[in-house]
């Protein structure tokens, strides 16, 4: 029995392969114009040469990485703010101190009751500012140091500051037994006015020096430098004005040169080789 074919499909047979197309171009574009035949073969286009890697540098950590010391360098300068109000009058006579040695005060002259807890906190901030400089000049002047300062900061920016705290405390003392002894009461008072002073204004100096060596360590030497300039200068400022102070005739000079030597070089060499001390015991201590 012949079987019937229904219309509607053979319409829809022959849709089927009407629209049925043969895939081109199965070996890529062909070249539609001569500027795309001259770049030939894929392999001869140039290619990007990928540097080689190198080992991973060691990240350096310092002060400004480190939230205990940063904490310490807050504190010293909060102590300043918040003592600031009550004791602004000193800071305004920082020359004063540092340079006059006139025996009798102008009546006009106006000295606050506030004046030891500002000195208290400059002299405190002082020394914080010292011990993080000391930190940077010892890691550049003995490498040695170098792994152990990275590991413990704050244990070592500790250590300087108290020794910066010690080595103020000591001169201290020194100058107001030797004022005790070769001069009177005013000329002791003025002398010991001039350290404080020259010794806290050193500290507001030597903090923006700070600032740019935890930002820029690269430039420690550079910077160190210039702390080392600054402290130079304080203390000539300091001895310029005791030997106005205690000038009297020529055999003055002789116990001035005395002073010198032992008062304000010899105790230098010994903090530094205190310094060295402290950073080998602080070495050999496993952080």
């Amino acid at each position: 029995m012949p079987q019937t074919v229904h219309p509607a499909d053979t319409v829809h047979a022959v849709d089927t392969v009407e629209s049925y197309y043969a895939p081109q171009y199965l070996d890529g574009f062909p070249a539609a114009a001569e500027c795309d035949t001259s770049l030939g073969s894929i392999s001869g286009l140039p290619v990007m040469e990928v540097p080689a890697g190198g080992e991973a540098l060691h990240f350096a950590r310092s002060p400004l990485h480190d939230t205990p010391s940063m904490a310490l360098l807050l504190v010293g300068l909060l102590a300043v703010a918040l003592c600031y109000h009550t004791g602004h009058k000193y800071i305004e006579n920082f020359f004063h101190y540092m340079f006059s040695t006139r025996r009798r005060e102008n009546l006009f002259e106006d000295h606050t009751v506030h004046e030891t807890s500002i000195q208290a906190a400059l002299v405190a901030n002082t020394c914080i500012v010292e011990g993080f400089i000391i930190y940077f000049a010892v890691q550049l002047l003995w490498p040695v140091f170098a792994p152990s300062l990275q590991q413990g900061i704050f244990l070592h920016v500790a250590a300087y500051t108290g020794l910066a705290l010690v080595f103020y405390a000591a001169q201290w003392v020194v100058y107001k037994v030797l004022g005790y002894t070769f001069l009177d009461a005013v000329g002791s008072r003025l002398w010991i006015d001039g350290f404080k002073a020259s010794q806290a204004f050193l500290g507001l100096a030597l903090l923006p020096v700070l600032v740019l060596l935890m930002l820029y360590p690269a430039n420690g030497k550079l910077l160190l430098s210039v702390a080392a300039l600054l402290y130079l200068v304080g203390r000539l400022v300091f001895v310029i004005k005791g030997f106005r102070i205690f000038y009297g005739n020529l055999t003055s000079i002789i116990y001035f040169l005395l002073y010198l030597c032992a008062v304000e070089i010899v105790p230098l060499v010994l903090v530094t080789g205190l310094t060295y001390w402290i950073s080998g015991i602080l070495q050999s201590i496993d952080i």
